[in-house]
């Protein structure tokens, strides 16, 4: 209903869990990142304890690069690491296209999807893919991908071209699979100024956001850190929920996006949620909901820490009034 334009009686409520769900169910990370079961045992024995709206198939951002080639390593209290199959070799041609049904991380994320839809068809269910730039830093690594945007632009998009065919196809498939919503990480682009976004980046987000809404769901932009000089270009792409990180001024972001994007944040997950109390917490996300304005879900800026009491997370679930109209 937020999304459509309607007014729910309360804000939905879109945390996103990963460590902290593995935790609640008694498993580690590497068990919560490798094997879809536990994802989805974890998501869904949160959803009935904490009582929020949307079951997540997020877990790491190597989902997409273990299908190209990159190498894993399973942690047991930190997500995987992966090497990064271009970071000695630039020639992104030599990579195989992944196959969402054969790669082995995306196929198991496209299996918690379909688990966690038959499993709940009251709840939203939301994949996840690896935004442009995000993915070509996974691939190259992080310190000469900056490089690449710097001093070879044609190769950064073009390796930014074909990480989003690759984005589109995994997409695609999890909405076939029972997703409705597709969330996209692309945490990278906030350390690069507007200009270079706005030319090299924010068009392939487009063509990926388009795609993504062309197949039938919805959108949810994920972009960790200040993006706050990222605004009037974000503002463009036309995605349905923009999750914002506690860095960015909630009233600023508004009046960048508009009054049709829905704003979801944007408590600091550290201080403002896992060291705070459930009554500090209900006034943070009131005043958020405030400053936001319609429309508006309630989330901490990025992911809940694992550390967080029990009763923080229920604080930040509990049923809060839709915003005023105005």
């Amino acid at each position: 209903m937020a999304i459509t334009g309607e007014s729910p009686d309360f804000c939905p409520r879109v945390p996103i869990l990963m460590l902290f769900a593995a935790r609640w169910i008694g498993r580690d990370y590497a068990a919560f990142a490798s094997d879809h079961r536990v994802l989805v045992e974890a998501n869904l024995r949160c959803a009935e304890e904490f009582d929020f709206d949307q079951l997540s198939a997020i877990s790491d951002p190597y989902r997409e690069t273990q299908g190209f080639g990159g190498r894993i390593e399973y942690l047991p209290d930190s997500p995987p690491r992966c090497t990064a199959p271009l970071e000695h070799e630039r020639d992104w041609r030599r990579l195989p296209a992944p196959d969402p049904w054969r790669a082995e991380r995306m196929r198991d994320r496209l299996q918690a999807v379909r688990a966690l839809r038959a499993a709940d068809t009251r709840r939203s269910v939301m994949g996840w893919v690896e935004g442009p730039a995000a993915e070509a830093a996974d691939l190259r690594g992080v310190t000469n991908f900056l490089m690449d945007l710097i001093e070879d632009e044609a190769y950064a998009g073009a390796l930014m071209d074909f990480c989003t065919e690759t984005a589109i196809r995994f997409a695609t498939a999890q909405i076939e699979a029972g997703a409705d919503t597709i969330g996209i990480g692309d945490a990278i682009a906030s350390q690069v100024s507007a200009d270079h976004y706005e030319r090299l980046i924010l068009p392939r987000e487009q063509t990926l956001l388009k795609a993504i809404r062309s197949a039938g769901a919805w959108t949810r932009l994920h972009i960790c850190g200040n993006i706050t000089h990222l605004l009037p270009g974000i503002a463009s792409l036309g995605m349905d929920i923009l999750d914002l990180d506690h860095m960015v001024d909630l009233r600023c972001a508004r009046e960048a996006v508009g009054p049709r994007v829905v704003l979801a944040g944007n408590l600091d997950p550290v201080e403002g949620v896992m060291r705070s109390t459930p009554q500090a917490i209900r006034a943070a996300i009131a005043r958020a909901r405030d400053a936001a304005g319609a429309p508006f879900m309630v989330a901490a800026g990025c992911e809940i820490p694992a550390g967080t009491p029990p009763q923080n997370l229920r604080a930040l679930c509990e049923p809060l009034s839709w915003p005023p109209a105005g």
